[in-house]
């Protein structure tokens, strides 16, 4: 029965996190929030919802091991096979904002991550706070960066604004509250799924985590770059997935621990820690040194590569 529900779970993660980015964006949006900071900072969040769901649960649960899998797996997950996947459909181009300011808070906030995880063992309350502060610090910045290049709008942010405004406040609402209730429990059958899978092949929680679990929280990063990507909208798809591994470390980890102290049980956790920082200096060879500006098709491929040999390793 577990089994089954773990593969319903992915189900109810995928369309809870779907709900609750067009719910989002649209009432974003008729908060007049351009198009540039809704895609970096509320699309972000609501595609690293299951993650933050998936975590608190699994934090709560004693299962630490989950949590810091979760969000691991899930950044390397962005990284290489998502961006991978999407980079092969269509090129990605990188904006200056992204080369200058957000793939740099990035490796920080991985960085961050890494050291807290290496010298303590573990996420407290304070450095969770620390954290949540700092995104808060890093929102407002877009944001306010935002309103000083963008005082006139486009055509198509007014389009956005104008369609946003025809739908009903109570259906965006409605879907907000029908998504959140379906990442609340698709998380809860997934933590139990992954519980009696890694019983049944005789894995611990951790590779479970780092590899099905942060597939199936990563869904939602992988259907809105994917549909970015058909749509050459690139700018979206790569702020998405920096941005939600932004969200992953400072929204997911501090909350989490917030709510409940997450300590590393698992030492191999900090080898898999290792892949991610691998992971984002290959793309930052791509974006900074090769192919200045952009993610080649090519470049897509051999982040694909990357993702399965590491999955290759872990098990």
């Amino acid at each position: 029965m577990d089994n089954i529900l773990f593969l319903v779970s992915f189900v109810m993660l995928f369309f809870g996190g779907e709900l609750l980015v067009r719910s989002s964006v649209a009432l974003a949006l008729r908060m007049r929030i351009s198009t540039l900071v809704v895609g970096m900072t509320v699309v972000s969040f609501v595609t690293s919802s299951p993650e933050l769901f998936v975590s608190i649960k699994s934090a709560l649960n004693g299962l630490t091991d989950i949590t810091f899998g979760n969000v691991i797996g899930s950044n390397i997950a962005n990284i290489t096979l998502v961006l991978g996947l999407t980079a092969i459909v269509f090129r990605i181009n990188i904006t200056k904002q992204t080369i200058k300011i957000n793939f740099p808070v990035m490796f920080l906030a991985f960085i961050l991550f890494g050291s807290v995880l290496y010298l303590f063992g573990e996420i407290n309350l304070i450095t969770g706070i620390v954290f949540v502060l700092l995104l808060i610090v890093f929102t407002l910045f877009l944001i306010k960066r935002s309103r000083e290049e963008h005082t006139q709008l486009s055509d198509e942010d007014k389009e956005k604004y104008e369609k946003a405004r025809k739908t009903p406040l109570v259906q965006s609402i409605l879907y907000m509250l029908v998504g959140i209730m379906l990442l609340m429990y698709g998380s809860e059958f997934l933590v139990n799924g992954v519980q009696s899978i890694a019983r049944l092949f005789e894995w611990d929680d951790r590779i479970v985590s780092v590899s099905l679990v942060a597939i199936g929280t990563s869904l939602p990063e992988l259907a809105t770059s994917l549909v970015a990507a058909f749509r050459k909208e690139s700018n979206l798809a790569i702020g998405n997935l920096i941005g939600s591994n932004i969200f992953n470390v400072l929204a997911v980890l501090g909350i989490t621990s917030i709510i409940h102290p997450i300590e590393m049980m698992n030492e191999n956790l900090f080898v898999d820690y290792l892949w991610m920082m691998t992971s984002v200096l290959i793309l930052g060879l791509f974006i900074y040194v090769f192919s200045k500006k952009q993610v080649s098709r090519t470049e897509g491929l051999l982040l694909l590569i990357f993702y399965i040999v590491f999955m290759f390793f872990l098990f």
